[in-house]
């Protein structure tokens, strides 16, 4: 099936002073098909939100290149790529407070991208906006509303709203529920899947919960340090982890069950992710990997498919790369 977005050779570096370098994404390429889940988990720092900001154009590429629906789009944005890609690609930001207007209404706020895209402002937008908020579970009367006057989950709605009344084809759902309540969480999960359904939505889904990202992905990639490690089916990336990290991320995972929780072991995940700064050769996990070998330490693993695991299953580890051929 032909991708409906696709990463090749993203990267995206931040330069510093004296020939410093933060290398926050190298070299992911990743494919999305239409009307696909794809989950992004990794810690905190992983270059996760960045690699969504790069995909959507928020950010320039440093290097590679994104297609959507096979169409290369620009290295850097200028205000008219942005208009023109808006209808086709959408963010819902981590922060529902720090990305909406204060000064702004919740109907100004989610009726923006309407007037952005037509100087002429369609003569419905007001309507628009009232059947969009009720759509994600608030009233028409939330239009007149300052975010300032809303709850944690209710400014989230109305930063999906704001996003998906352009009806993309593409979002990038940039740790939508991590800073809500956890029964507000599982709300906004069914608002996104029964929005999936409904308008046919292609979602890249961004969260360090491995759990929830499983629950809500058909596949799921795993982020380390700029870099992919592990990519597969959502299922088989969390029951049978190939990867040494991916495993700890799923052991550090909570059991449901207070039984099984207390019986189980775990496998800390020790130390701290290294610098982005500057970094050098071989495997970016190598410093916290409990099997790391001396290959690790000086050669950079290729993300590749593994021997006896479906092509969909890929893995950067030395662990996993194929014997050399007898001579």
């Amino acid at each position: 099936m032909t991708a409906l977005v696709e990463a090749r050779g993203v990267t995206k570096h931040f330069p510093l002073r004296r020939g410093k370098t933060i290398h926050a994404v190298d070299d992911v390429s990743l494919a999305i098909a239409p009307r696909e889940i794809v989950g992004l988990v990794g810690e905190s720092g992983s270059g996760k939100s960045t690699f969504g900001r790069t995909l959507v154009g928020l950010h320039d590429k440093t290097a590679g290149e994104v297609f959507l629906e096979g169409q290369r789009l620009p290295r850097r944005y200028t205000t008219a790529d942005f208009r023109r890609y808006a209808r086709r690609m959408q963010m819902i930001f981590q922060d529902p407070y720090s990305s909406l207007n204060p000064r702004m209404t919740v109907g100004e706020i989610v009726g923006e991208g309407l007037r952005l895209g037509d100087s002429r402002a369609p003569s419905n937008t007001r309507e628009r906006v009232g059947r969009w908020l009720e759509r994600v579970g608030l009233g028409r009367a939330f239009a007149s509303r300052y975010p300032h006057e809303l709850s944690g989950g209710q400014r989230q709605r109305v930063g999906i709203a704001r996003a998906l009344i352009l009806e993309p084809t593409f979002v990038v759902c940039d740790e939508p529920i991590s800073a809500l309540d956890v029964s507000v969480q599982a709300q906004i999960v069914r608002l996104l899947e029964e929005l999936k359904r409904s308008l046919g939505l292609t979602l890249l889904f961004i969260a360090h919960d491995l759990s929830m990202v499983r629950y809500v992905s058909d596949r799921m990639a795993v982020m380390y340090l700029g870099s992919l490690v592990e990519v597969g089916p959502a299922d088989d990336v969390s029951f049978r982890p190939l990867h040494p990290y991916t495993r700890m991320l799923a052991a550090s995972n909570p059991e449901p069950d207070p039984r099984s929780e207390r019986e189980r072991r775990t496998i800390p995940i020790v130390g701290e992710i290294p610098s982005p700064v500057n970094v050098g050769a071989g495997c970016r996990f190598a410093s916290r990997c409990p099997e790391v070998m001396d290959v690790c330490r000086s050669t950079t693993p290729l993300l590749q498919a593994v021997a006896g695991e479906p092509a969909s299953r890929q893995v950067a580890c030395h662990l996993y790369e194929p014997e050399p051929a007898a001579t």
